[in-house]
């Protein structure tokens, strides 16, 4: 077990042996974890990997999750705190940040999927989180990454967020995912690929290069501080899309020092309240990490945090049309250059 380096972790386990991790601030008393009471039968996912022999893309079947909880009401949500008449996932009448690995997960066997809530409020949202408590989900990140990036069956490592319905969210309870593949997603080795070719080419890394290029360029920048920079990437493909990269390179979360922990949450805080300003309400997003593989081509890697949202105008949605889904190739209707003009003027 790791040991959190500004958190204080308790192990305990759900009635059906799924493990469940608390994570709060380390000067609170120690937690006395609750027994959960549910009785919940053995889960028994029903996981299939394939590869498809045309694009050597792997597809995952994991039929049991057509069954899993969709949009419950606010009183029956299964990621608050436990309260009476309500036993959840949270065995407890209150919570911190808590981490367990997913009733219906997408990999099972090789890999893993855990669920991250933020918080116990049911009505907050990621944005509403003081700095002190989006530090504290950075901990519980940066432990969960390396913990994961150290199991054998594990070849990538991908914490992400998915907010709003217009995304597909099936939970409203501020939450996030943890997804440990047995293999290198498509987008990773197409990434790596690049990545490769760039460094026998320029004997540079690709990441660092366009870091450095959109921090002289300035165009895109969107906010930045000592530690991490904000860009709209020049070739982005969402309505609004904000890249954000520490001005070092690191392979993932675990690897940031103290105080770019801190002043990633800074960062992060600011452009989410830039996105929630920019159409006056909550705007629907993706946050995907991108850590460098577990074991192939680490040196090409470089940790950054992609920030997304398909929402192109206040009551408009971006959805993929014919080009982006049949051909993968991107039509855009908004210009970059345009996307971080606006952000930057909806924090000044």
């Amino acid at each position: 077990m790791n040991t959190p380096r500004g958190a204080r972790r308790t192990d305990t386990t759900l009635s059906d042996g799924r493990q469940l991790i608390y994570y709060d601030p380390a000067d609170t008393p120690v937690r006395v974890p609750l027994e959960d009471t549910r009785g919940l039968p053995a889960p028994k996912p029903q996981v299939e990997l394939r590869t498809d022999p045309l694009t050597g893309d792997v597809i995952t079947y994991a039929t049991h999750r057509n069954t899993r909880t969709y949009l419950p009401p606010a009183d029956q949500c299964p990621l608050c705190a436990t309260k009476p008449g309500n036993p959840t996932e949270i065995p407890d009448h209150d919570y911190n940040v808590a981490v367990f690995e997913n009733r219906f997960p997408s990999f099972a066997g090789p890999g893993r999927a855990e669920v991250v809530c933020f918080t116990s409020d049911h009505n907050k949202s990621f944005t509403d989180l003081s700095q002190g408590e989006a530090r504290l989900v950075v901990e519980a990140w940066a432990d969960r990454s390396a913990e994961l990036r150290a199991r054998l069956d594990v070849e990538y490592v991908f914490p992400f967020e998915n907010r709003g319905r217009e995304i597909g969210v099936t939970l409203s309870h501020p939450h996030g995912q943890i997804y440990a593949y047995p293999f290198l997603p498509p987008r990773i080795n197409n990434l790596l690929a690049r990545a490769r070719e760039h460094q026998e080419v320029a004997g540079s890394n690709l990441f660092a290069d366009v870091l450095a290029a959109e921090r002289k360029e300035g165009t895109r920048i969107i906010a930045e501080n000592e530690n991490w920079t904000a860009f709209v990437p020049e070739a982005a493909r969402w309505p609004v899309e904000v890249h954000l990269y520490p001005h070092r390179q690191l392979a993932g979360i675990a690897d940031l020092s103290t105080t770019e922990r801190d002043d990633f949450a800074q960062l992060y805080l600011d452009v989410l309240r830039r996105f929630d300003g920019l159409y006056g309400d909550r705007l629907p997003y993706i946050a995907a990490w991108h850590e460098a593989p577990v074991r192939v081509d680490r040196e090409l890697g470089y940790l950054h945090l992609e920030l997304l949202s398909i929402r192109r105008a206040a009551d408009k949605i971006k959805y993929l049309a014919g080009s982006e889904s049949g051909m993968g190739a991107f039509i855009s209707d908004t210009r970059p250059e345009d996307v971080a003009e606006t952000l930057r003027k909806v924090g000044s």
